[in-house]
């Protein structure tokens, strides 16, 4: 591998996805490996994609690769898979003709992972790994609060297991501990390894709460941050209308990129919040993030419809600030036992302006976690541990 290249393969640079992209590069680079990530040239004015290409380093460079013009375009479920795998199968065809590729990472398989079975890897007989971050099947019978679909299930269940038989992919890495546990439990038969991948956090200095508030320009009072990809998932209309209600509401903060439902309510309904809330709606720096994140007072994760995994909560644990967080999912699985703030069982505005209460008492008291226990699970998502697994994965 040492004279051939490496492949990070990501079309998609939205939400957490770019930072998978990178985190994998550099986990690549400093192993020693010659480095080629590629994605869609809609990405090329990206602050990763515009980084690299300035850079120049001499193992790591950018390549954009488009989808074939005669490609299933439209669609959903498994023309969804279809469609990516054949854009998957284009990229290693397109750069195996300019070089030798000798292994392919897969920040975000769950693009093509079902229809493995049926058209095995896009890859030939290149190795690859590949990390699943929404595979959901499994999470009743491991304690995970999710919707109940037994047939769903029961086949996405059997594709799974026929999927990790496939040529190939060498190893499969989950963000998701207790789908590890589900394959040691129903003891699956496989020629793949499977691992648990925490969800990374970069490690961060502490920053001075009253100088982040004064370079954000935020008021005084509690403040309490929407953080990441603001679509309706985040539950803002939920928690916007329930603060509505209050003469003692924090103020919010809602940092990142908004969908255009999400610009157009936010718009609407800021006005009948008392304090207004602060909206960034743009791509958040790195250096912003540590601001915002030291600022604020506590963390919204009252999501809904979402059952995955949740940066923002490894952030949150790493910045040490409490959370109001959904019971469901895996934000809900984490946070079962409180330690990290109230978990609400739905979204209703009662049962979140209780979970405010017991956040904001009234008095001048900051809520903080920094008793959470040092063996929390979330105490090993570290970027240098998500690093040590990926490179044991392709080594």
């Amino acid at each position: 591998m040492a004279q051939d290249t490496l492949l990070i393969v990501e079309p998609d640079f939205s939400g957490h996805r770019w930072r998978y992209a990178e985190w994998a590069a550099h986990a690549c680079i400093e192993a020693g490996y010659p480095c080629l990530l590629v994605t869609a040239s809609e990405n090329a004015a990206h602050p990763l994609a515009r980084r690299i290409n300035a850079a120049n380093l001499p193992r790591l460079k950018i390549a954009f690769v488009d989808p074939p013009a005669k490609m299933i375009c439209t669609g959903r479920g498994a023309l969804s898979y279809l469609r990516f795998f054949q854009y998957f199968r284009h990229v290693h065809q397109t750069i195996s003709r300019e070089r030798g590729v000798a292994f392919i990472v897969i920040p975000y398989v769950d693009y093509f992972f079902y229809v493995l079975p049926f058209l095995g890897s896009p890859f030939g007989a290149t190795p690859w790994v590949g990390i699943t971050m929404r595979a959901l099947f499994h999470h009743h019978q491991m304690g995970v609060r999710a919707p109940r679909r037994p047939l769903v299930n029961a086949v996405k269940a059997e594709l799974f297991r026929r999927a990790l038989r496939s040529s190939g992919m060498k190893t499969l890495l989950s963000i998701d501990p207790t789908l590890c546990d589900w394959c040691a439990r129903a003891t699956v038969r496989h020629g793949t390894a499977i691992d648990y991948l925490p969800d990374p956090s970069p490690d961060v200095i502490a920053r001075d709460p009253s100088e982040a508030r004064r370079r954000l320009q935020l008021t005084a009072g509690k403040h309490l941050l929407v953080y990441g990809a603001i679509t309706d998932k985040k539950g803002i209309r939920e928690l916007f209308d329930a603060l509505s209600r209050r003469r003692d509401a924090p103020t919010v903060i809602v940092a990142g990129e908004q969908d255009a439902d999400m610009r157009a309510y936010i718009e609407g309904a800021a006005a009948r919040l008392t304090p207004g809330p602060a909206i960034v709606d743009r791509f958040i720096t790195e250096d912003f993030e540590q601001d915002l994140f030291a600022a604020c007072d506590a963390i919204w994760l009252g999501y809904k419809g979402h059952y995955g995994m949740s940066g923002v909560l490894v952030q949150a644990y790493r910045f040490k600030k409490p959370v109001i967080a959904t019971a469901d999912g895996l934000i809900g699985w984490f946070c079962r036992n409180g330690e990290m703030g109230p978990v609400i069982a739905d979204l209703s505005s009662d049962t979140i302006n209780h979970a405010v209460d017991q956040l904001f008492p009234h008095g001048p008291a900051t809520p903080s976690i920094a008793a959470v226990s040092a063996t929390h699970l979330l105490a090993q998502n570290t970027l240098s541990q998500f690093k040590k697994t990926l490179q044991l994965a392709i080594a």
